[in-house]
């Protein structure tokens, strides 16, 4: 019964909430694993009714030594899920993993690189065996299709600041050349099926066009033909292939291991550093909501407080009145302290 209800959850997902195929993976994972739980436990498979705060939470007890806060909340988040679809299905009579409490997430942030180390990712040739582009016995950076392929993913990346599934969705039909020598990009988000547009730069866009001038080297028979970037297989190019070569590219050039992720908040943190409102941020990073947004930007308090100085009204007329009252005590012969 647990097993049939499963697979209900998982089209529930599929069709109704129209969840990401990562999200539909890992949910179905999550409730298989809560059944392997209650196995242990128990020895039995688990039932519908083992969706009380009890087995929950003896659940979530055994994770607390192997599981990160943030995949343990996504685990509850799982079952609350598929205890609602139950008690709306009239399997059980009230969703107990709703009482349950989420555990209190940290705030850690991904690494923001600094500017010049991710122009070192992208500008610099990578030593044989070291990623994904490596160079054939002949092959240079301007010649060899995969270099050229990669350095085009990382100005993706960091350009547009994509999540690293929507860099591997893209295909060809996506960008749009302006005549301003930029590109318009229609970007399918894993999280809803939602769309946004974003833009890239002259050097992205430079990027890309180089990319699609050599791409048909690694183009083969069962090659997708709209897929935008191709492995060096011919099949499309995979999240987790890109994530190695980010992982491979940031150890040599920015010292420092750091995925796909640290180049869409270090596009989120450079935005917002040189100015560039939290709303428009927001819509390019494609959140629902604010704070999400504000969870991936953070600037020093010496900026701040520099922006601050610089530009209130009020900051600038203490100084003033502060520099006019030394002149006057100063003429009145007063000894300054």
């Amino acid at each position: 019964m647990m097993e049939a209800a499963r697979e209900r959850f998982v089209e529930h997902l599929r069709s109704e909430v129209r969840a990401s195929p990562h999200t539909i993976r890992a949910y179905s994972r999550d409730i298989a694993e809560f059944d392997d739980s209650v196995r242990r436990r128990h020895g039995r498979a688990s039932r519908p009714s083992d969706l009380n705060q009890r087995e929950v939470r003896a659940y979530l007890a055994e994770l607390h030594t192997t599981a990160a806060t943030s995949s343990i909340a996504r685990k509850l988040s799982a079952l609350r899920t598929f205890g609602e679809l139950l008690r709306r299905e009239g399997v059980i009579a009230d969703n107990e993993v709703a009482l349950v409490s989420s555990p209190k997430r940290t705030n850690k942030l991904p690494v923001a690189l600094p500017v010049q180390d991710i122009e070192r990712m992208i500008d610099t040739d990578p030593d044989p065996g070291t990623n994904l582009a490596t160079p054939d016995a002949h092959g240079t950076r301007d010649d060899d299709p995969r270099q050229v392929r990669d350095r085009a993913v990382l100005e993706v990346l960091y350009g547009a600041g994509l999540r690293v599934g929507e860099c591997a969705a893209l295909d060809v039909g996506h960008l749009r050349f302006s005549s301003d020598d930029e590109v318009v990009v229609r970007v399918i988000s894993g999280k809803g099926g939602k769309g946004r547009i974003v833009f890239l730069g002259r050097p992205a866009a430079k990027a890309v066009s180089a990319w699609l001038r050599v791409r048909v080297a690694l183009v083969r028979p069962t090659t997708p033909p709209a897929a935008l970037f191709v492995g060096n297989r011919g099949a499309r190019l995979g999240v987790r292939q890109i994530r190695e070569m980010v992982y491979r590219r940031s150890e040599l050039s920015a010292r420092a291991r750091v995925g796909p992720h640290s180049l869409r908040h270090s596009f989120a943190t450079h935005l917002l550093d040189n100015g560039c409102d939290l709303r428009a941020i927001q819509a390019m990073l494609g959140h629902a909501s604010l704070s999400t947004t504000q969870r991936y930007t953070h600037i020093s308090m010496g900026k701040l407080i520099g922006v601050y100085t610089a530009a209130h009204p009020r900051a600038m007329a203490v100084d003033s009145r502060t520099d006019a009252s030394s002149e006057s005590s100063a003429d009145d012969g007063t000894e300054q302290p």
